[in-house]
């Protein structure tokens, strides 16, 4: 498989980064997103071929179950609120989008998973985030199989990261002001449909406040 990839980057370099050398360079410099984007490590969804974006149009954080941890100081690790905190007041992304995705294995393990947490373990600690969401979705009547279970929860659990999303003060501040836009989306991969989910914006703020 390495000699694959690395036959792969030969085609690369010689091809793409040939054709595209120019823009490439002026990358290479700086970047500019307009778009923060959070999705699954799941080596099935991958967000440059699904949205057919260029190199430097999205900002990508990648991590188990596209979950993002609520706003707290005092875990040891940080990775994926660094990575938004780095999009959001560095470099200004006009949007944040969390991408869910259809069979996630993160997912799957929650729902499956009787409520223990391994000591040597992390999955079941960083799953935990979408508990609310596991919780919900136990409490509703109208799904009999599993299966049924974990689809709902694949796309409940999107509506939270972005709950949790606006307790990073630095996101919420800019969504009040109307810089930055958040907004759920899932993607099936069965038949390529990517589902609109959920959306956080100043003017939904306003609504709810009144």
């Amino acid at each position: 498989m390495l000699e694959k990839l690395l036959k792969g980057y030969e085609r690369f370099r010689n091809g793409y980064f040939q054709r595209n050398r120019e823009q490439l360079e002026k990358l290479a410099q700086q970047q500019a997103p307009d778009v923060a984007m959070v999705s699954c490590c799941d080596s099935r969804v991958d967000t440059g071929i699904l949205f057919d974006a260029d190199p430097g149009e999205i900002f990508v954080i990648r991590n188990v179950a596209n979950l993002i941890p609520p706003y707290e100081l005092q875990g040891d690790y940080h990775g994926t609120s660094a990575a938004l905190e780095f999009a959001v007041t560095c470099l200004k992304v006009k949007e944040v989008m969390v991408l869910g995705h259809a069979n996630c294995g993160g997912i799957r393990a929650l729902m499956e998973n009787d409520g223990n947490i391994k000591k040597d373990g992390f999955i079941d600690r960083w799953m935990q985030i979408a508990a609310p969401a596991k919780k919900e979705v136990l409490a509703r009547t109208d799904l009999n199989s599993l299966d049924e279970k974990i689809d709902a929860c694949e796309k409940t659990a999107i509506s939270y990261s972005l709950r949790n999303l606006l307790t990073h003060p630095w996101v919420r501040e800019r969504v009040e002001q109307g810089s930055l836009q958040l907004v759920g989306y899932y993607y099936e991969l069965h038949n390529g449909q990517l589902i609109k989910i959920d959306e956080v914006n100043a003017d939904i703020l306003a609504a709810e406040k009144s």
